[in-house]
């Protein structure tokens, strides 16, 4: 009897009798043809090989990047990638022991008192995931705060967050329903949003600046509509340098996006979710909160203090099963707001809003183009029409060297961009968004 191929031992160990077979749950429009592999490479042949693939991307770092929607290419300062890249601190996983872990349990504990001090909430946890699982655990702990099964949301969510959204309350059975935007001003319909206050509403999200880029002049009145359901804000955590905080105006829940403060966007992750609380509601929040203490001698000890999750008490008592935080993405955003400071974040704020208005002229310059397309304030990033679609407008910009913006996926918005600022923008970089603006649609 002849000798069995690897491949056909295989396929008889899995009782089949092809590769069609094996993956006939795969559909075949997706399939990739499956070719020999070549033999291997030497070390110096395999470096030749990555870089001559590598030099074929073109890098946002060394193109004037407008992208935003969350993710955001700020400056990161040397010592931040300097503290993060020590030993001690080079792990995503939570410290378990604190006696062998007081130097991050320390750090830790500085990022939560920074938090607070920028959002004015009184508790912020240590962390979550990013913006979307944080908003999903924000309405689990609304519903776990206040009765019901439904939940308002803005119809300008972005459909990332709407999608893991979907995904977290699918479970427990909360219904979203979402209230509408005035289309002229890019702020909440109040009228609709009350209308939409049914008996069995238990919480609303707002979002300030929302999806728009417009800041929501009205939450103090959405916070009186509520009553005593319960408010999740969703903010920008820089534009708190120049804004009130969501403590100030009566949020029960407060979430982030950590991301633009010492964390690369590096493809979209990892991000920081940053979320705070009234400390009514500390017990109910989910995640881990870092405590300050003295040990058995007196001297100042730091411990994890609240970590209501099901590796530590019994599953059904948990308020969440993340099981990790965000420790290094958190270890950079602490240094970054260290080293930063609040009149440093203060000047970061106002140096985007200012060449976020510098850029909106130099768009509305261009015939056929508007910025911002809403009448409502925004921070450091707005929606801008064109006379193109998005697609084709991202596609040729980004061939000359500039990458125009986000497309909106709202019905209607086909020829529209979320255009963000950040520090990294010069006025050479607004300058070439004009020109080459002008090059593609004229």
């Amino acid at each position: 009897m002849a000798q069995q191929s690897d491949k056909e031992q295989m396929l008889a160990a899995l009782n089949m009798k092809s590769t069609e077979e094996l993956f006939g749950d795969i559909p075949k429009g997706v399939r990739s043809e499956i070719t020999e592999i070549q033999n291997g490479l030497c070390e110096p042949a395999t470096r030749s090989r990555i870089s001559s693939l590598l030099a074929r991307n073109r890098p946002a770092g060394k193109m004037s990047s407008f992208l935003g929607g969350g993710s955001y290419d700020f400056y990161i300062p040397s010592a931040v990638k300097s503290v993060t890249g020590r030993s001690e601190f080079l792990t995503s996983y939570t410290p378990y022991q604190p006696e062998t872990s007081q130097g991050l349990l320390q750090v830790l504990f500085e990022y939560q008192s920074m938090m607070c001090e920028l959002t004015g909430m009184d508790v912020v946890n240590n962390s979550l995931y990013d913006y979307s699982t944080g908003l999903g655990e924000a309405a689990l702990m609304a519903s776990r705060l206040k009765p019901g099964k439904v939940f308002l949301i803005p119809e300008t969510i972005s459909w990332p967050r709407f999608s893991v959204l979907q995904n977290y309350c699918k479970g427990p059975g909360i219904s979203l329903v979402k209230y509408r935007y005035d289309r002229k001003t890019g702020l909440t319909d109040i009228a609709d949003f009350k209308s939409k206050l049914s008996g069995d509403v238990f919480g609303a999200l707002v979002e300030t600046p929302n999806c728009l880029g417009v800041l929501e002049s009205q939450v103090d009145e959405i916070r009186q509509a509520l009553g005593d359901r319960i408010l999740v804000a969703g903010v920008n955590a820089l534009s708190l340098a120049a804004v009130r905080p969501p403590g100030d105006y009566g949020a029960d829940i407060m979430i982030s996006e950590g991301q633009m403060f010492g964390n690369p966007t590096n493809f979209g992750g990892p991000m920081l979710g940053i979320m705070g609380c009234k400390k009514t509601h500390v017990r109910k929040m989910p995640g881990r909160v870092i405590g300050l203490t003295d040990d058995i001698e007196g001297r100042r000890a730091y411990c994890m203090t609240l970590q209501t999750r099901e590796q530590h008490i019994r599953r059904e008592k948990a308020t969440s099963n993340i099981c990790s935080n965000e420790a290094l993405t958190t270890v950079a955003t602490a240094s970054y707001l260290a080293l930063r400071g609040g009149s440093g974040l203060r000047e970061t704020a106002f140096y985007t809003m200012k060449k976020s208005r510098e850029l909106a002229k130099a768009i509305s310059a261009v015939k056929g183009c508007k910025a911002p397309v809403f009448s409502g304030s925004y921070f450091n990033e707005f929606v801008a029409s064109f006379p193109v679609p998005a697609e084709t407008l991202i596609e040729k910009m980004s061939e000359k060297g500039v990458l125009p913006g986000v497309e909106m996926a709202l019905d209607g918005m086909e020829k529209n961009l979320l255009v963000a600022v950040t520090d990294r923008i010069t006025d050479a970089d607004i300058k070439k968004y004009a020109q080459v603006l002008k090059e593609v649609v004229q």
